[in-house]
């Protein structure tokens, strides 16, 4: 799922890291256009797109004209922020395609930039024939009537948008934009209210409002409004807005020129597209938002975060590197930088990057968290443990969001066998936030194995699988729960459909196998234990599941060692 300027950064940090970019899986690109095309697309498929566009341009030197290739380089150089060869390459492609979309919103762009805005006006309106495109095309619409200073033109634009009901608050906070940036206060703040009362935790609805507020000599009410955001997140671009308030600093407006506010309608749109499918589009509007007049630090966390999500580590470091000293953001690129070097297996400069920036911010918790779940996913549960802990000491008043530190403080305390205070931690989690079905599992699947408290571990983990019901490891913890009662009836029920959701765990399979065993299904459960062995579990597991294998089990019911980190295999 993306993520945008989380004030706490909880990366789990498990995923399995790439030893390099995409490109280290290319050599040098093909003489023949044959080949020079399969690497181009294959290098597309890993979105090394820097790469992909040298390939098929050396395709298109045998193909000019080709409007397939024309088309795909010219979003793969629009993708990496080239808009003057993008720029090119959408007027070749408008030759065959004259409503290809991305294209239209490049070249209007281009007007709007040179202020010819009945010109960009015309692009936008050929781009909107799908629902992005309708939105695309009525934001960017509105801001270039505002960019002549025409009010109203702007706002009947954005009423293009009623048509569609989930496009209510993108209209709403256009609207007060645009009226605050054309001088009109009292249609500015019924807006603003309205965007907030839909969107209150949106972060750019909060600092947007805020803005206007706290210009207009209400500080008070801006400090409301930052205040009730912060309850939820400890974003630090509202904590910078909060102090500033505080010291009754007055900021400049939040949307200072045209090409701000057309940046805004598409960093708007880009932080609204969220899946898989969408992303690439993503990518696309924030390299578009940053060749105008835009918030950079802003843009270049989104573009960072982009990249994290499509798994391109390398481009994320680059784009959050952009960040300038001296931005509020600047903390939060530093720790995702830190994460990215981690997925990167580059262990070590990721715990130094960590490391230096607690140096120069001692009291900066996020930074602490982070740094304890790097350890963590290096499996230095001391360090780790350490981490979290003087995290834990830096909280003046809890929140319910502070369940994690708790969780993952309590996760390393028992991996380092003290389970006292692990138990407490838990517990502690469970305090903040009662129906977290991660903290449930875990701490009834500890007891189970540890065979206390078994009624109440039972209870934990039924609750969990209530919340989740299609989490298989979760499904698993309440199988073994009846298990180590002695149900093995109903062990099997669960432990089945954990194995169905979860086909290729080892320890789950190993379960099942013990409690097909149990119930007298030996055939069954010899094959379960050797599905196990195959599916390349811990060496000390490893051990355990061939000696069954072997030698079946004893009519004493043993206890299995717990899963690794369970219910949790992402972190």
């Amino acid at each position: 799922m993306r993520r945008f300027l989380l004030g706490t950064v909880f990366s789990a940090l498990l995923a399995a890291p790439l030893a390099g970019g995409p490109a280290a899986a290319y050599e040098k690109a093909a003489v023949s256009p044959s080949g020079s095309y399969l690497a181009g697309r294959s290098a597309a498929k890993l979105r090394d797109n820097s790469l992909a566009s040298d390939y098929l341009r050396n395709v298109l030197k045998w193909d000019q004209g080709n409007p397939l290739l024309t088309e795909k380089l010219f979003l793969l150089e629009l993708s990496e922020g080239n808009l003057p060869k993008a720029e090119d390459y959408a007027t070749e492609v408008l030759k065959f395609n004259s409503q290809q979309r991305m294209a239209r919103i490049v070249l209007g762009l281009r007007e709007f930039r040179a202020r010819r805005y009945e010109e960009a006006r015309k692009n936008f309106a050929e781009a909107a024939y799908t629902p992005v495109g309708e939105l695309t095309s009525a934001l960017l619409t509105a801001w270039s009537f505002a960019g002549e200073g025409e009010l109203n033109p702007a706002m009947k634009a954005l009423d293009r948008l009623e048509s569609n009901e989930s496009f209510g608050t993108f209209k709403a906070f256009h609207a007060a934009l645009i009226a605050d940036y054309l001088g009109n206060a009292i249609r500015a703040e019924a807006s603003y209210r309205k965007a907030y009362e839909e969107a209150g935790m949106s972060l750019r609805v909060a600092q947007a409002y805020g803005n206007f507020l706290a210009r207009n000599g209400r500080a008070a009410e801006a400090q409301k409004v930052y205040r009730a955001f912060l309850a939820n997140d400890e974003n630090p671009l509202i904590l910078a807005a909060l102090d500033a308030s505080v010291k009754n600093e007055k900021p400049q407006a939040f949307i200072t020129s045209p090409g701000a506010g057309a940046a805004e309608a598409l960093f708007s749109l880009a932080t609204s597209m969220t899946d898989e499918q969408s992303i690439d589009v993503a990518l696309l509007y924030t390299r578009l938002a940053l060749g105008l007049d835009a918030d950079k630090p802003v843009l270049f966390t989104l573009l960072g975060d982009t990249y994290e999500d499509m798994r391109r580590f390398d481009k994320a470091i680059e784009a959050y590197a952009e960040v300038p000293e001296g931005s509020a953001l600047r903390s939060n690129a530093d720790m995702e930088i830190a994460v990215s070097l981690q997925r990167l297996d580059r262990k070590d400069e990721a715990l130094d990057k960590l490391q230096q920036l607690i140096a120069r911010e001692p009291d900066n918790y996020d930074a602490i968290v982070t740094l304890g779940n790097l350890y963590r996913s290096n499996e230095d549960y001391a360090g780790a443990a350490k981490a979290y802990d003087d995290a834990i000491a830096l909280i003046t008043e809890h929140v319910p969001g502070h369940w994690r530190v708790y969780y993952y403080d309590g996760i390393s305390h028992e991996r380092l066998k003290q389970w006292d205070i692990a138990e407490q931690r838990f517990r502690r989690a469970l305090e903040l936030s009662p129906d977290e079905p991660s903290v449930l599992n875990y701490l009834g699947y500890s007891m189970i194995e540890k065979r206390i408290n078994l009624t109440e571990a039972t209870d934990m983990v039924k609750r969990a699988v209530e919340l989740k019901p299609n989490d298989g490891y979760i499904i698993d913890s309440l199988g073994w729960a009846y298990y180590q009662l002695g149900d093995f009836e109903q062990a099997v029920v669960h432990i089945e459909r954990a194995v169905e959701l979860l086909p290729a765990d080892p320890i789950i399979a190993e379960h099942l196998g013990d409690a097909y065993w149990r119930v007298g299904r030996k055939l069954e459960a010899r094959f379960q234990w050797q599905h196990a062995r195959d599916n390349k579990p811990e060496p000390d597991d490893l051990k355990r599941i061939e000696d069954k294998i072997k030698n079946g089990m004893p009519e004493e019911t043993p206890v299995t060692p717990a899963q690794n980190a369970p219910g949790q295999s992402n972190g």
